[in-house]
Formats: C-alpha cells, structure tokens, sequence
C-alpha cells in the first residue's frame, strides 16, 4: 500500500456531458408526469456522475482510496471523472518551506548553542505520505528538529573549542548543510518527502555564555595578529642585516647587532609610533 501508484482518470468532460444529458431526462419525466423516474434519474446522475468529478490543480494530487483499498493517485494537473465512492485525498507536491525555531542544544564540547535551520521540502510520494506516517506535516517538524539537535550534538561550533575538528557549525557552513540535507533525507523517507536544501538559518553561543565567548575569540585573534607581527618582524629585522654584510655598509659587533635587533623589534611591535633618537655621536658614544 505504501508504494505510489500513478493513474491517468477518464476526461471529467465527458462524464459533465453525461450529467447534463441525464438531468435533461430526469426534466423530462417529471414533465411527463412520471416522478418516480425522474426521481432515480436525478439520484443516479448526481450520486454517479456528479460525485466522481474533481479537479487536480497543477502541482498537486488525489489519493483515492475506495473502502478501505489504495486505488492509485492522479498526479497530473486537471479534470476528471472517478469512482464517486472513493475517498479523495488532497495532497499538495508544492515546495514548503520549514522556518524551524531556535533550539537551545550542546555542541559536541558541551557549550550551549542556539541553532535554526530552514528547510525546504516537499511530497515525492503520495501514498507513503498518507499511509506510512500519522501526519506527513507534523512528521517533517517533530524529524527536522531531531535532525538538527543531532547535527549540532555532533560537532564543536567553532575551532576554538576543539582545534583538532575537521569540520565546525561555524566554520563549515556548506557541509553542514549538505549533511544535515543527506541525514533529512534519510529521516522522512520513510514518509515518502524529499528535501530539497537545508540551511541553518541561526547560530550563536547560549546567552549565558556568549560575553564569555566573544572575550576568548578577541583574546585569540589578538593572539594570532600579535604572532603574525612578530614572525614579520623578526623577518625584516634578518632581511636588514643579511643586506647589511652583503653590501658591506658597516660592520657590527655581535653586542651592536643585538642592540639593533633589540630596537628594532620594539618599532615593528609596538602598538605606538615611536619617537626616534638620532645618535649624533660615534657608534660606541
């Protein structure tokens, strides 16, 4: 029952044309003063002919179902005639979006994250999603949740955390997403839903410790700019006494190179612009 089976109806246009056709008789034996066949004629054209007409919009289906059987499902976009006695169930293959709300969960460290992802779905097939799950809409929020908890259990939301990680919430945006859109898929299979792209729309640290947060990263990136001006530094300070011996421009002691050195590494790394004192004297006065 669970597997799609796709039906083309008979033309509902000449099953209108039989309507019609059937009222006309059903007028004309009540005029003939003969009611008890118009009465029948009225009564089967409206409960055969009338109750079997639907109309299928574009992007959208009919499940039917006839005394408790999966009869098939009308997928193409227009208007029909079928069994009047089966039950005609709506199923839209239009694109939803799913807004998910913010989720107060543990990266794979521990921290409290808030995290929020947007996904869009919609129906592949009809009778997994009336017949294998309870509530096809209601399946795709309680699953996309889950998903997302469980993509946010499984990684560090950022290399501060875990230095050694791979991949990170923050740092890995395109296969985080990709990998919560594979492990959606997986998850609403089963409700016969295929999901078209997965994003997460919201990621910050838990309030409790986000100031906490914010003061390590700018520690770390002062870190980093500071070890950054120092390896640069040093490299000029080499460049400027290797060009010195090559040119032969003076010749320095190893006290006077580590004079020079010693200066010129409190300019380059200074966070201030330093006021020069021009030595008028010799070099040793």
């Amino acid at each position: 029952m669970n597997s799609e089976k796709v039906i083309t109806a008979p033309s509902g246009y000449l099953a209108l044309l039989l309507f019609f056709l059937l009222g006309g008789a059903a007028s004309y034996f009540f005029v003939t003063e003969n009611p008890v066949s118009g009465a029948i004629i009225t009564v089967v054209d409206i409960v055969l002919v009338l109750c079997g007409l639907i109309v299928v919009n574009p992007n959208e289906s009919r499940v039917l179902i006839l005394f408790g059987n999966y009869m098939g499902t009308v997928k193409s976009g227009g208007f029909y005639w079928v069994n009047p006695f089966t039950v005609k169930k709506k199923v839209s293959l239009r694109a939803f979006n799913l807004n998910g709300q913010q989720l107060k969960v543990n990266d794979s460290v521990g921290n409290p994250i808030e995290i929020a992802a947007v996904i869009v779905w919609q129906v592949k097939e009809t009778a997994k999603a009336v017949f294998a799950v309870e509530n096809y809409l209601q399946y795709v929020n309680i699953q996309s949740e889950a998903a997302v908890r469980h993509l946010a259990n499984s990684y560090p939301y950022d290399h501060i955390e875990d230095e050694t990680a791979s991949i990170t919430l923050r740092g890995g945006a395109e296969e985080v997403s990709h990998m919560l859109e594979q492990e959606l898929n997986e998850r609403l299979e089963r409700a016969g839903i295929e999901v078209v792209e997965a994003r997460i729309s919201h990621l910050a640290y838990a309030p409790e410790i986000a100031q906490a947060m914010l003061q390590r990263q700018q520690a770390s990136a002062i870190i980093a700019a500071r070890r950054l001006i120092v390896e640069g530094a040093v490299g000029m300070v080499e460049m400027a006494l290797n060009k010195m011996a090559e040119k032969n421009i003076v010749e320095l002691d190893e006290e006077r190179k580590a004079a020079m050195v010693s200066n010129l590494l409190v300019v380059l790394c200074g966070e201030r612009a330093v006021s020069p004192v021009v030595n008028t004297g010799t070099l040793y006065h």
